[in-house]
């Protein structure tokens, strides 16, 4: 999505902040010195043994991904340095969710960040070689990261090898195993089916794959300490995260928070509503809708926003505007999301088709739209749970929160009429 990026939250609630955009320049990346004046010389090495020592460090923090899943950071590690093989590292920086610009930021502002959390973790799990993977359509961002490696290269900074992969666009792209698939060469296909990529991976060995955001904040506990980290945020989700704010607000961008941050505190940082809500897509396409009342009730943790059976997610915030039609504005995204099918299985190939057919006849209104709630229902219970991948499953649970949340609406459709005057069009990716 196109936004600004934000530097530093506009309030005194988060004096610690930011973190991962500590100094971040609005027209260029950190530099080598700059990254270094700005955070100081990490007193590890990126040679560390298999001590497991900054592993013991990530787990007193605490840190969970920041790529969706939220996985302990410390388990991966683990499972990776016990393995009996020499392991590889990938950084994955291939952002394929539309509505999210987070990662895309870190990497054109704070690229050494990220390239000394991928030295540490290669060093904690015993790598030799590590990859950090973006989208093809990333030019600018494979451009920034180049030149950072050049120039730690240039200062031999690093006792590993870094490169720099290209995968191919779209929006299942960015699942641990699709990068893995198309690094070995394949399609970047998603699987559920082990063995999975900490057990074999890249070229058959065991893998470590981190999000690009969970490297960077890995590399400040190896400076600054558990304690540290866990100075803001919450006892039970510690820490800072970046979020992509959109929609109905005066200052779109990547914002960045302590965890347990209220909705309305966001919302506020990004200087809107400019107008009054219906509804927040909270957690990127794969996320869900949640009615602004209750929404602004929240707060950025996953704890609280189970209550409204939504989660961080993508780490993206949608503010739909009263004037918008939540039908409209979704039955787009569900259309995307079917075309973004991996093409392995009936439930996303036929399944997510007839759902997002069925879907834009309840936004188009009048006599189609009676009988797609039902289909819509029956077909939902049909896809989910029996994907080759998690695809058809994240494109259910947006469209049960769409009908849950724009019950209204969905009646007016079948009436033929609709409240939405004008569109609030969600982003759509670039074509695969």
């Amino acid at each position: 999505m196109s936004s600004s990026t934000e530097l530093a939250p506009p309030t005194a609630a988060a004096a610690e902040l930011p973190r991962l955009l500590a100094g971040a320049l609005a027209d260029r990346p950190l530099s080598l010195e700059e990254h270094f004046d700005r955070y100081g010389a990490d007193r590890q090495t990126a040679g560390r043994s298999r001590s497991g020592e900054l592993i013991e460090l990530v787990a007193a923090a605490g840190l969970t991904g920041r790529g969706g899943a939220g996985f302990a950071t410390a388990r991966k590690l683990r499972a990776v340095a016990d393995a009996h093989a020499r392991p590889v590292v990938v950084g994955n920086g291939v952002e394929g969710e539309p509505v999210s610009d987070k990662d895309k930021a870190l990497l054109r502002h704070t690229p050494h960040l990220v390239l000394d959390g991928v030295a540490l973790a290669a060093g904690a799990v015993g790598a030799r070689t590590a990859i950090v993977a973006f989208a093809a359509g990333a030019t600018h961002e494979i451009a920034v990261m180049r030149a950072a490696l050049a120039e730690r290269e240039r200062h031999d900074i690093d006792r590993i090898q870094i490169r720099v992969a290209r995968v191919p666009d779209g929006f299942v792209a960015g699942e641990e195993t699709a990068i893995i698939h198309s690094l070995n060469g394949g399609p970047a296909t998603p699987t559920l089916t082990p063995p999975r990529p900490f057990e074999r991976g890249v070229g058959g060995a065991p893998t470590l794959v981190q999000n690009v955001e969970t490297l960077a904040h890995l590399a400040l506990i190896s400076r600054f300490g558990p304690r540290w980290f866990r100075s803001i945020g919450t006892a039970a989700e510690p820490g800072s995260a970046l979020v992509t704010v959109g929609g109905a607000v005066a200052r779109p961008g990547v914002y960045e928070v302590p965890l347990g941050l209220p909705v309305a505190d966001l919302l506020a940082w990004a200087v809107g509503p400019p107008e009054s809500l219906t509804a927040l897509l909270v957690g990127g396409y794969f996320g869900t809708w949640v009615a602004a009342e209750q929404a602004l009730r929240l707060r950025l943790i996953d704890a609280d926003l189970a209550s409204a059976g939504a989660s961080l997610g993508a780490r993206a915030i949608f503010a739909l505007p009263r004037s918008a039609c939540g039908l409209v504005e979704s039955a787009h995204v569900i259309r995307y999301l079917a075309d973004e099918s991996a093409g392995q299985c009936g439930p996303c190939v036929h399944g997510l088709d007839a759902i997002a057919g069925a879907f834009e006849r309840l936004a188009r209104g009048g006599r189609d739209a009676a009988g797609a709630p039902a289909q819509l229902k029956r077909w939902l219970g049909q896809v989910k749970g029996r994907g080759a991948c998690r695809h058809p499953d994240g494109a259910a649970r947006l469209v049960e929160s769409a009908l849950r949340v724009f019950g209204a609406e969905v009646e007016l459709h079948a009436r033929g009429r609709c409240q939405g005057t004008r569109r609030a069009p969600l982003p759509l990716g670039r074509a695969r």
